[in-house]
């Protein structure tokens, strides 16, 4: 239980500099970060793009494996982006502003920002193993 509470908040925290980054490079991706209780919807959201990624991600991607093999692997990252704009545009912690293609390329920006933090900063978290 303590393992899926730390991936949550670094998942939060991916999801929170993914957006400072976005912003930075004048994307729309944001997180509503101006008070403490801010952090609650933050978390529901993030919860939800877990949810998306876990079930709907998967189907996904496995429906389009044959095009991902083509691509060496790099249309997940366009799959990633299509699931981070369905939980965005719940508007639950964190929303994408732009539209049409510029809300794409927010998506797909703060997707690999996600993916590359959530690598990083996961090497540090215990392992699964170390359980058994």
């Amino acid at each position: 239980m303590g393992k899926l509470l730390l991936r949550w908040i670094l998942l939060a925290f991916s999801v929170f500099a993914a957006s400072l980054v976005s912003q930075a490079i004048g994307l729309g991706f944001k997180v509503k970060y101006h008070e403490v209780s801010d952090l609650l919807p933050l978390l529901i959201g993030v919860a939800v793009l877990s949810f998306f990624n876990a079930t709907l991600g998967r189907f996904i991607k496995f429906m389009t494996l044959p095009l991902s093999c083509l691509t060496l692997g790099l249309f997940s990252i366009v799959v990633n982006a299509a699931v981070l704009m369905l939980a965005a545009s719940l508007k639950i912690g964190f929303e994408i502003t732009d539209q049409g293609w510029k809300a794409f390329l927010a998506a797909l920006v703060a997707s690999v920002i996600i993916a590359f933090i959530n690598g990083v900063l996961g090497v540090f978290l215990p392992d699964d193993k170390a359980d058994d």
